[in-house]
């Protein structure tokens, strides 16, 4: 099946089975392998990438549902070599540790402040459900808090 999507603001045309999940589509077909495989029942949100604004995790969703639709990674949220702010306050506030988790983490927290600019603790929690092995929440909320009072 052909699917065409615009993945970074670039158009691809890719031919692969219409129920391969989104991820391996961004990472075996287009090379983008920033977006990472975790538990692939999409509990743990490692592979959270934006479709057409919206956060969704792409070990479960079929590429067909993305067919003409567009799509964020993490290699595509810095805009003209400047960091997106999340990806500023990763580093400010020194987020990651082991790291594996964090761009499908940035992703969910970029999401969440484009309808929660300055989210409660509550909104955090109800909004950002990735699972981080080493236990950085501490850090992630910070960062969030220190992003919304910017």
């Amino acid at each position: 099946m052909a699917v065409r999507v615009t993945v970074n603001a670039r158009e691809h045309t890719l031919d692969v089975e219409s129920d391969m999940p989104l991820l391996w589509a961004l990472r075996e077909t287009l090379g983008l392998t920033g977006t990472k495989f975790g538990c692939g029942i999409s509990a743990c949100g490692a592979c959270t990438v934006h479709l057409n604004g919206r956060p969704v995790r792409s070990c479960t969703l079929p590429v067909s549902r993305a067919d003409g639709g567009t799509i964020t990674t993490i290699e595509g949220l810095a805009q003209d070599g400047v960091l997106h702010k999340v990806q500023q306050a990763w580093l400010e506030h020194q987020v990651p540790q082991c790291g594996y988790c964090q761009s499908g983490m940035i992703m969910a927290v970029a999401a969440l402040l484009q309808d929660h600019p300055a989210p409660t603790d509550d909104e955090i929690d109800a909004g950002i459900t990735n699972i981080c092995r080493c236990g950085t929440f501490v850090r992630v909320r910070r960062a969030i808090h220190a992003l919304a009072r910017a």
